[in-house]
């Protein structure tokens, strides 16, 4: 019997068509996967523990997909839990599941897989050799590595089929690859592995492989020879074009995918449109690899930033833009060397500008010239004090630099008072490396518990 995946949308938190779910459940699945995040949005959530998404709105949808589970009488999975996936957000969704269950009635069995490593651990890994940089990948240290705040191990379709086979009805899982939480049941079931790992990239973000994304659910079906994705929705179909179009999304190489355990490669996968909008995939295949390795993500205090934003429109200055930041920071590290006696390696000023350049900085191939800039300032210090200082610093710089010593003072514009806001602890990712593992379970640990309500 083939294995079918229903998954609501990419990520708890972004929301989905309760009538596409509602049809997802009468299409009988054989278990419910979701995502609760990656490191899309950055490594403050992971530096700092915490989720991007707000518990209200992550309450009302878990809770959806609480009721669904129990519709359809099948395992409900979500995989990094809390947008970081530390033990604190596997908890945190924990307790999050006991009062919904409470408030539904519902008895259950509930798997938690922590995937956090301690620095001891990793430190020790280090020394053993079983830490193996990507490319491009920081270097790293035994005092590097003490400073981070937290470390997590991507787990992989192994460990999700672990707890799986706990006999959980629900499965609350840290950090894991955004593929693992849809592969395990139809890997572990016999399924194509090269349709199972292809079918779980393409399925990762729900509906986003369809003409209508934002309805958020799919269903994945997964066989001997391969895969079929479905969109729920009445009017979302989805294309060959659609389909292949996601291996493009997040990944380096639009014809492989790295995971834990192997390599998928797509490069003879063939596509082909059925009716109902729905498309047929097979031909790809997975590579396996001798030596099992997950990816390790980490991140550590880099120091405090403050931030201002200047309008300017005068058109000189806006032509002149570039001529005009590169002489106002060279005027201003004078300022803040002889005024504050930092050295430069203490601090850092970084200019984005706002309709210009923001985005692509100087690999932007526009040349068309803007009416208005927004002069974006970030200034980046040790600790909070020093970078509020630098901020007192420049702002007269901001409001009054002018492009040359012969001409009266300029007039920008601040759009907020006061001009300069804390954006208080700066994190940054401090690991791209892979952990060597004799057994799939080495780095990750399970938890179950009985859940008696009604």
């Amino acid at each position: 019997m083939p294995t079918r995946v229903l998954v609501p949308c990419g990520v708890l938190g972004l929301g989905f068509d309760p009538a596409a779910l509602d049809a997802g459940v009468k299409a009988r699945p054989d278990i419910i996967s979701i995502d609760g995040g990656s490191t899309d949005s950055g490594p403050f959530y992971l530096g700092t523990g915490t989720s991007k998404y707000a518990r209200g709105v992550c309450r009302r949808q878990w809770r959806a997909l609480m009721v669904a589970r129990a519709a359809a009488g099948v395992p409900l999975v979500m995989t990094t839990c809390g947008t970081c996936g530390v033990a604190a957000m596997v908890d945190e969704a924990y307790a999050m599941t006991r009062e919904l269950a409470a408030e539904l009635g519902q008895t259950l069995t509930i798997a938690r897989l922590y995937s956090d490593q301690s620095p001891d651990q990793i430190i020790a890994a280090h020394h053993q050799s079983r830490l193996t940089p990507l490319t491009p990948a920081p270097v790293i240290d035994e005092t590097r590595l003490a400073a981070m705040t937290h470390v997590v191990a991507l787990a992989g379709a192994e460990q999700i089929d672990a707890a799986l086979l706990t006999g959980a009805d629900i499965v609350l899982a840290g950090r894991a690859t955004d593929t693992a939480g849809i592969a395990a049941l139809p890997l572990r079931r016999g399924e194509h592995p090269g349709g199972c790992w292809h079918g779980a990239k393409i399925g990762e973000c729900g509906a986003f492989c369809s003409n209508e994304p934002a309805t958020g659910v799919i269903m994945m079906t997964f066989d001997h020879d391969g895969f079929t994705v479905q969109a729920m929705a009445p009017k979302a179909t989805c294309t060959p074009q659609s389909v292949s179009a996601h291996m493009l999304y997040e990944n380096v190489d639009p014809f492989e995918l790295v995971e834990p355990g192997g390599v998928l490669d797509v490069r003879a996968a063939r596509y082909e449109a059925l009716s109902g909008g729905r498309v047929r995939v097979e031909g790809s295949h997975w590579h396996a690899h001798e030596e099992y390795t997950v990816k390790l993500e980490g991140a550590y205090l880099a120091g405090y930033q403050t931030m201002i934003l200047a309008m300017i429109r005068e058109p000189r200055y806006v032509n002149e833009i570039e001529a005009w930041v590169a002489d106002m920071l060279i005027t201003a590290r004078r300022d803040i060397a002889s005024s504050l006696n930092l050295a430069s390696e203490d601090y850092s000023l970084d200019v984005r500008l706002v309709g210009k350049n923001a985005v692509l900085g100087t690999r932007e191939p526009a040349q068309s010239q803007p009416i208005e800039i927004g002069v974006l300032l970030m200034m980046t210090a040790k600790d909070s004090t020093t970078a509020r200082e630098l901020a007192d610093v420049m702002n007269p710089y901001m409001l009054h630099h002018p492009l040359s010593a012969q001409e009266a003072l300029p007039t920008f514009a601040f759009p907020y008072s006061p001009a300069s806001v804390d954006r208080g602890p700066l994190y940054e990712f401090g690991l791209n490396h892979v952990l060597h593992l004799d057994d799939p379970m080495q780095a990750f640990r399970l938890k179950v518990d009985e859940v008696r309500c009604g």
